[in-house]
């Protein structure tokens, strides 16, 4: 489920997701490109994970990113995940 607003110059994505989802929507997210922020938080609204993606990061650099946010998985069963895109 996504619900969709803008702010600005940036739009506010949130879709809810099961723990096994997160770390596959994390990847698919990243690889967007027009991902600024991306918050992991759960059913409650207490932010877990906040990820910055102006960085300019590549490869390798994602990897512990992958490991704490497969470990927040393992924590806890639903998710809100909230992206910040840049408006083209």
């Amino acid at each position: 489920m996504s619900e969709e607003k803008k702010e600005g110059a940036k739009r506010t994505e949130e879709f809810k997701i099961s723990g096994s989802e997160l770390v596959d929507k994390i990847k698919e997210l990243i690889h967007q490109g027009n991902i600024r922020r991306i918050i992991i938080k759960n059913e409650e609204g207490k932010t877990y994970l906040e990820i910055p993606l102006t960085w300019g990061l590549v490869g390798a650099a994602f990897m512990p990113v992958f490991a704490a946010v497969g470990a927040i998985a393992a924590l806890v069963a639903k998710f809100n995940i909230v992206v910040e895109k840049e408006e083209e």
